[in-house]
Parts: structure tokens; sequence; C-alpha cells
């Protein structure tokens, strides 16, 4: 009874700190993720309150450092390239598969285990730049 309640005792501590949001002890810093960290979906959101996306990240099949996949706007499905350097993210969209159609430029948020990512998504051909909020739904 007594290492149970002293086990308790040590838990309590651990208990609080999640509690508090503080990040679990096998949470990467930004510039330890790696791009496998990224795989899986995602929910990105927009400042100016902009219709929102569902984004899928998956290994690309030509480069291992690399992530391809797919975007989704409301039914409107676009193919995806991205790269991750040092917490930097980079994102290419493209409409028809063969132009790049708008980038996303972004940084790992700090404490956040690589589970969200904000910066710019600037669309080609001088269009208005949003920011935005990506958000992991799902993944490691």
């Amino acid at each position: 009874m007594r290492r149970q309640v002293l086990a308790l005792l040590l838990a309590l501590p651990l208990a609080a700190a999640h509690a508090q949001g503080a990040a679990p002890a096998d949470c990467p810093k930004a510039a330890d993720v790696t791009p496998r960290h990224l795989v899986g979906l995602w929910r990105a959101e927009f400042a100016d309150g902009g219709a929102g996306a569902t984004l899928l990240l998956e290994p690309h099949k030509e480069y291992a450092q690399s992530l391809s996949g797919e975007i989704n706007r409301n039914g409107e499905k676009s193919r995806v390239a991205a790269d991750l350097e040092d917490g930097a993210f980079t994102l290419e969209e493209s409409a028809d598969g063969r132009r790049i159609s708008a980038t996303w430029l972004g940084d790992l948020v700090e404490g956040s285990c690589g589970r969200e990512i904000r910066g710019q998504w600037k669309p080609e051909g001088g269009g208005q730049e949003r920011n935005f909020v990506l958000r992991r739904v799902q993944g490691w």
C-alpha cells in the first residue's frame, strides 16, 4: 500500500505538467522533426476566415526526404509536394499536376511536437497572400 501511494505521489507532477500543456518527454523540438513526422492528415485554416482545406501528406515515392500528397478544398483536389529543413516547411501546390499554383512557406511551432505549422500561402501570379495554420488531424 505504501508503495502505491508513493508511486501515485511521484506521478502527480507529471500529470500536472501534461494538464498545463507541457510537452511530453518524447516531443521533438522543431529543428529535430523529420519529414516522416509530418506524414498523415492535416487541417489547413486561414487567418482571414476563408474556407479551409484537408491535406494528406505521404512519403514521396522518388525523393526519400520529401513528401507528396493531396489537398482537398470542399471536393476540389490538387497535388502537393513538400520539404522540411531545420523546421522550415515548404509546400508546392499544383491544381493541374504540372504547374505550381501556390506555395506554402511556414515554420514548425516550437512545443507543438511537430503537429502545428504556421506561415504564409502565396498563390502564383501575384494574388493575395494569406496566413495559414496547419494542424495535424492524425498521423504519427
